[in-house]
């Protein structure tokens, strides 16, 4: 195993000078001519040794005039002695090559397996090789990040941004401004399916960061790739069996600072049904409350609850290389707590802006267990023929418990003076599993050599969500004179939701070359074929205390001795949410891929036929309880690539895509979630964009990186999430999606790497601007006093598209003393979190800098300790509204900035600490 992380880069001067008084140099690949990190340099004379930095560069001081011996050495590389004369005058440059025990081009874009496919140096060569507009964050990058999870590294990537969840973790990624909803995930290659009830996006903090070999965004697409991203794609690369035996495990331990401070509020999980009482006894069965366990109920405070994250990777190839194993694990339970105080609104009579009517105060406790497992088999049967078999399967458990109080600013209750006011407690306890399953078959044939080949796979996937017994239970109160007492139990609800998708995908291509013009030119064609089927389900029930009237005044804080009544025995199974849906997807497409000395060109067409319908098992008078949407659309591509001089190129590309809406998004059904009510849109049509690339790129000693880079996107019918009142009941308002006319999305992406022995600096930065116009609402009385409701258009940013973001990681890396230490910050700007029905109301998410830290020591040959800890400035997520109402400005947190706080989450700092080890 190749131990070491080749190539981070950046000196812009390559030239080593000798003199007199001490030795300087730089050690370069053989073959790529790029520096090398941690080789080890030895003067024979006196036995001191010096290994080189970041840059692949060593110097010996205080040395005389005379001969000297080097013997240089590195574990991927052929030995060699060098010798040098010192003068008393400036000597000549001083620069040693090494070649690699064993040789070998990176060959193709896709880099095939080998120790150095998740290298520092593999990541920067598939940047510049690719055709497509590609930035890469590697396996050597990846492990010493301060990152647990994929939703946490794909952060560091220039032009992405990450949402959140309600814990303070990553969850969906934003690329160039561009909502997760027009972004698509692939497991090497193959797009995988969303566990989400509603949506296709896939979440990224299912998946583990230390399974990866590598994490590829593509902001531009080819001809061969799925035709439905307007942002890019995210591609994992899995770990891949290396060229000898390999072992890598790691066990760490660590805490929240949250869950430590305020402590952890569990419940028993281990009496939840699977199946509601409908679903185990029928649906003529009539529910009791004695269906229903009470562990839900039952609630449990833990002062200290310790992380844990292991990992384990064994590969090897056997029978001289043709046989590839590799099988890896990973499993992390982590404890987090979220401190946050929402507050609810409204519009009232003519008012600009929002009227707080409540104050809710939240905990929340959640313990996440992320299970990562894969295993791939590849098979060289000769030099033409290949064939291998991946799978992959990812779970995320997550427990999450909800303490909230409620304060009622709008009734005449409320006296702060005195200490007055009516509260509503409300407890949640929430369980959800979500699991995706992912294996396909391939094979690469080469059936003339050099002239005609084809590849081929075969996928099955499946994604699961499950929300079983999801338990919410409220209590009236009341506080007089600043003391705080429960009244009246009011209802419990008890929920179960679930979900499948099932996916079987095919694809072929076959690649004819043909020398044209003593140039080599490929032609390739094949197609695509996807089988979706979806199903989901959701029933609820109501619950009432026995006995109101003998509960009254009473202190309830144990739960459990509650009795309960069932309102509505046979369950709420009569909702949107369930529903079956299907998509099916056939695709062909026509490239060619021209090369020169100078050019690359890659352009073409693909076309996707989509049917993509539903069918409401439950409807309630809704005009389409069963449709179907069936469309064509043309995918034209076009990519171009020239290098106009020995380390500068400029690449350039055009392509369209399509933004297919949401399984839910189009059954025209009400659904209530968490603090608001869903509605979907039959008639939500498709998004089309057109997208336009340049990028300048200079790798300046094979090693430097700078791309400068621009964008634009157009894009038509945009699909956005927007608060729609009710067209019969005003009053009733919901979140609803629509198409919004045209669309544009601009910027500029500057990304930056370099490095000075053992310090590097790995910076980028991302301005967007988007623009659409949309429908809003505002409210005026009219010459008869009456109040009316008028259309006004306002324009705005893309939902989720901040102006500004950047990452800036600062890195040492001491390879003879075995120090690898990185400190990482992430800043996203202010952008839009919620859209709201009327003109300026929109809710809008502050700009944040996250801070983490990680730190490794080698200790011996195989072994290493390492410490992470994430969100050092313990930097809150904060929702507004850009205005006051003067009636807001005597509420608690309101009043100042000539802003309306709507939410403000605080996280606290996550600490970790583990061993590695390496084979």
């Amino acid at each position: 195993m190749k131990t070491t992380l080749i190539t981070f880069f950046c000196l812009i001067s390559s030239v080593a000078v000798v003199k007199a008084d001490g030795l300087k140099g730089h050690v370069y690949d053989q073959q790529t001519g790029e520096p090398l990190v941690g080789v080890t340099i030895v003067l024979d004379q006196s036995k001191t040794v010096a290994v080189t930095g970041l840059d692949g560069s060593f110097e010996f001081k205080n040395l005389h005039a005379g001969k000297f011996v080097l013997q240089v050495s590195h574990l991927s590389y052929k030995p060699l002695r060098r010798e040098v004369n010192l003068g008393d005058k400036d000597n000549p440059p001083l620069n040693i090559y090494m070649s690699e025990r064993s040789s070998k081009s990176l060959g193709e874009v896709v880099v095939a397996a080998g120790n150095k496919a998740g290298t520092e140096k593999t990541a920067r060569k598939l940047e510049q090789r690719s055709i497509q507009q590609l930035n890469v964050m590697s396996g050597a990058a990846i492990e010493v990040s301060p990152d647990l999870t994929v939703a946490n590294v794909v952060q560091r990537i220039s032009g992405v941004s990450v949402e959140r969840s309600s814990n303070g973790d990553g969850q969906y990624a934003i690329l160039r401004g561009m909502d997760k909803r027009y972004n698509y995930t692939t497991v090497n290659g193959i797009k995988i399916p969303s566990p989400d009830n509603k949506y296709r996006y896939v979440p990224l903090d299912i998946f583990p960061s230390d399974m990866l070999e590598r994490l590829e965004v593509y902001k531009s697409l080819t001809p061969n790739m799925e035709g439905d991203a307007v942002g890019g794609v995210v591609n994992m690369v899995m770990k891949d069996a290396p060229d000898r035996l390999q072992i890598n495990a790691n066990l760490a331990t660590g805490y929240s600072q949250m869950v430590l401070d305020k402590g952890f509020l569990g419940f028993d999980a281990g009496s939840m049904n699977a199946r509601s009482p409908y679903e185990i006894n029928g649906k003529n069965y009539d529910a009791k409350a004695s269906d229903f366990g009470k562990g839900t109920l039952d609630y449990r405070n833990k002062s200290f609850a310790p992380n844990v994250v292991a990992g384990l990777s064994l590969g090897q190839r056997f029978f001289n290389n043709k046989l590839g194993v590799m099988v890896a694990g990973s499993f992390q339970n982590t404890y987090r707590g979220t401190t946050s105080t929402y507050y609810n609104n409204g519009m009232v009579d003519t008012a600009k802006y929002t009227v707080i009517t409540s104050m809710q105060n939240r905990q929340y406790s959640e313990q996440q267990q992320r299970t990562g497992l894969h295993n791939k088999i590849d098979y060289t049967i000769n030099d033409h023929n290949k064939i291998a078999f991946y799978q992959a399967y990812m779970q995320l458990l997550s427990f999450q418990t909800r303490d909230m109080v409620t304060t009622n600013f709008s009734n005449g209750d409320y006296n702060p003076a005195a200490g007055n006011a009516q509260l509503t407690y409300n407890m949640r306890s929430r369980k959800t599993n979500q699991q995706i399953y992912t294996a396909n078959l391939t094979g690469d044939h080469k059936i003339l050599p050099g002239i005609l080949k084809v590849h081929w796979a075969t996928a099955f996937s499946s994604a699961r969500n499950a929300v079983p017994d999801y338990t919410s239970l409220s209590i009236d109160g009341v506080r007089k004179n600043f003391t705080d007492t429960k009244t009246t139990p009011g209802e419990s609800t008890r929920r179960w939701e679930r979900n499948t998708d099932n996916d079987i995908t095919g694809l072929a291509d076959i690649t004819y070359t043909a020398n044209i013009g003593g140039r080599d030119v490929d032609f390739i064609a094949g197609g695509l074929y996807r089988d979706k089927q979806r199903s989901s389900f959701f029933n609820n029930y109501v619950l009432r205390p026995a006995n109101i009237s003998a509960l009254y005044g009473k202190d309830y804080n144990n739960y459990t001795d509650l009795d309960w009544e069932v309102q509505n025995p046979k369950g709420a199974v009569a909702n949107a949410l369930t529903y079956d849906a299907s998509e099916k997807i056939a695709a062909g497409y026509g490239m060619f891929n021209y090369r020169s000395d100078r050019w690359e060109i890659v352009g073409g067409v693909r076309i996707e036929h989509t049917n993509q319908g539903y069918h409401m098992l439950f409807p309630q008078g809704e005009s389409k309880p069963v449709n179907n949407q069936v469309y064509t659309d043309v995918l034209p591509s076009l990519n171009l690539k020239y290098q106009f001089a020995k380390h500068q190129q400029i690449r350039g590309s055009y392509f369209r895509s399509v933004n297919r809406p949401g399984f839910f998004e189009i059954v025209p059904g009400k659904s209530f979630q968490d603090e608001y009510w869903e509605w979907g849109n039959a008639d939500l049509k498709r998004a089309i964009a057109d997208n336009l690339d340049l990028r300048y790129e200079l790798f300046p000693n094979h090693s430097d990186q700078l791309l400068v880079g621009i964008f634009y996107k157009k894009i038509k019918d945009p699909i956005e999430q927007t608060i729609t009142a009710d067209a019969v009941r005003g009053q009733d308002v919901y979140y609803r999606p629509g198409n919004f006319g045209n669309a544009t999305n601009y910027g500029l992406e500057v990304d930056y790497i370099k490095f000075f022995h053992n310090f590097g600096i790995k910076a980028n930065y991302t301005y967007t601007h988007s623009s659409i116009t949309t429908d809003k609402s505002s409210r005026l009385r009219d010459k008869d006093g009456n109040l009316r409701t008028i259309v006004v258009q306002q324009t705005r940013p893309l939902y989720g598209q901040s102006e500004h973001i950047g990452n800036l990681s600062l890195l040492y890396k001491d390879v003879r003393r075995g120090w690898d230490a990185q400190l990482a910050a992430a800043y996203t700007g202010p952008r839009i979190n919620t859209i709201s029905q009327f003109v300026d109301n929109d809710l809008w998410q502050k700009g944040f800098v996250q801070m983490d830290f990680s730190i490794e020591k080698r200790i011996g040959s195989h072994f290493s300790v390492y410490g992470k800890a994430n969100n050092l400035l313990n930097t809150p997520a904060t929702i507004f509204i850009k205005g006051v109402n003067p009636e807001n400005a005597d509420l608690p947190g309101q009043g100042s900035n000539n802003e309306t706080l709507i939410r403000k989450e605080y996280y606290k700092q996550n600490y970790l600490v583990g061993v590695r080890y390496k084979l």
